[in-house]
């Protein structure tokens, strides 16, 4: 099974498109292309960690594989930590691994006073 989504961070102007894919429903191969040099060193060692057991991302007692890459790279390339991309990438591994059904996810974010 085959998923994808499509990331438009917000301010910082960056898009992502990610695939998530599999052919048995556990082990989940994770793509992705970007404009933000972050998220370029993030595919990097995804591709690295590749392929991505669905069923460990959702264990309560151990870390996301996602987000432990995530956090270094954060660290060493000063990228905003409310990052979605991450998120984004957790969710088409699950429903590509049939662990969650497709449906849009929206953050509506304004200031008031």
């Amino acid at each position: 099974m085959k998923a994808s989504a499509t990331v438009d961070a917000g301010i910082c102007g960056f898009k992502t498109k990610i695939t998530a894919e599999t052919d048995d429903g556990m082990r989940v191969t994770l793509r992705m292309g970007s404009n933000c040099d972050t998220i370029k060193a993030l595919a990097d060692k995804v591709r690295e960690k590749n392929p991505i057991n669905a069923f460990d991302e959702l264990s309560p007692k151990d870390e996301s594989t996602v987000l432990a890459i995530f956090r270094p790279v954060l660290q060493t390339k000063g990228c905003c930590e409310a990052c979605v991309v991450p998120a984004a990438m957790s969710k088409a591994l699950q429903v590509a691994a049939g662990l969650a059904l497709p449906k849009d996810v929206v953050i509506k974010i304004t200031k008031e006073s």
